[in-house]
């Protein structure tokens, strides 16, 4: 693998690459290389947990990576080119802070909202359109990864998207596995049909598959945490208000890095928006209420829930590991009925 090529620093991320793709296809190196992916390198995948002390990151991971390992995932089950380009622009239209921005949107329950520019980015690149007509792949064929099951898929089922983001979520946002662990898993995967007679990733035997659930769920709750929605909530209203205030516009989610946009939230000219956003960098806790809290940044916010019940290839057929795992099944109904309370909150005002 031409590691340089993809301008990757991350010893972790390089060696994991490895793992999920022995080979490297040549022609993604082209289509990699295009301003839309690079401008990917600033987004990062923690949603802008990284830059506030409630969160204690690993490292930075970006949406740049991210899409690269999902492009990788499906170019090893599939070795379809059309397939693993979509995998590769599923997150071409992510702004700065991913899904905070669906959270500005109203979107905070389905986290979609930013997908609707896939195509147009696509479309008015004219590096990626001379490549896809270089080899005669249609826009069409590669704009929209919900297509191709393996890309993704309706949770919970197991898709690449779905596989990679909990893989590195597990290396860098709470550590529930290693390099080698994830190996293990990652081989005894392969393509299965599940109940509808569609494609899906699944496993080979119900020991890992059980074992890749429990060590997932760890990571579920994260995702829904006080600490999580209040987070995203938070930045979605900071950036709404220097919007409405013409501080920023939309074009700077697509243009800017995070550290680019905090620095203008940082030194926007509102003493008001400076001095909180420095609390909420500095902040180390977050609340949580039954009723809503006067005179503090108290919201009320449903996050959407991602989890996983994988496939397994069984002697009759295939099932889902919470039918035959009583220890799958619990870890994943203790999520299910995981929730925080209405309100949560800083020990701030905003």
């Amino acid at each position: 693998m031409k590691d340089k090529e993809l301008d990757i620093e991350n010893d972790i991320i390089k060696q994991y690459f490895k793992i999920l793709s022995d080979e490297f296809p040549e022609f993604l190196y082209d289509y990699i290389n295009t301003p839309e992916m690079q401008r990917l390198k600033g987004t990062g995948c923690a949603c802008g947990t990284d830059h506030t002390n409630i969160f204690y990151n690993k490292f930075f991971y970006s949406n740049y990576e991210h899409s690269i390992g999902v492009a990788l995932i499906v170019w090893h089950f599939t070795k379809n080119k059309k397939q693993t380009l979509a995998g590769l622009f599923h997150d071409i239209a992510t702004p700065a802070f991913k899904h905070c921005i669906d959270f500005m949107n109203g979107d905070s329950k389905t986290q979609e909202s930013t997908e609707a520019e896939t195509e147009n980015i696509i479309r008015n690149s004219k590096e990626i359109m001379n490549l896809l007509t270089r080899d005669g792949i249609l826009l069409e064929e590669v704009k929209d990864y919900h297509i191709y099951p393996i890309a993704d898929n309706d949770t919970p089922k197991l898709s690449a998207d779905r596989l990679e983001y909990t893989f590195t979520n597990g290396i860098y946002f709470k550590e529930v596995w290693n390099l080698e662990k994830i190996k293990e898993i990652y081989d005894n995967i392969e393509i299965l049909k599940n109940e509808e007679g569609i494609e899906e990733l699944g496993f080979k035997s119900q020991e890992i598959a059980e074992e890749f659930t429990v060590c997932a769920s760890k990571l579920w709750p994260l995702w829904i945490s006080k600490e999580d929605k209040l987070t995203m909530q938070f930045y979605a209203d900071v950036l709404k208000e220097m919007s409405n205030k013409k501080m920023i516009c939309k074009q700077d989610l697509y243009k800017l890095s995070e550290l680019e946009i905090i620095e203008k939230i940082k030194h926007c000219g509102d003493k008001r928006i400076e001095d909180t956003f420095y609390k909420f960098q500095n902040a180390t806790q977050v609340y949580e209420s039954d009723e809503k809290v006067q005179g503090k940044y108290c919201i009320s916010v449903e996050g959407k829930r991602r989890y996983i019940i994988p496939l397994v290839k069984c002697e009759d057929g295939t099932k889902r590991i919470n039918e035959i795992s009583k220890t799958a099944k619990e870890n994943i109904e203790n999520f299910l009925n995981f929730d925080t309370k209405k309100y949560l909150y800083f020990d701030f005002n905003f």
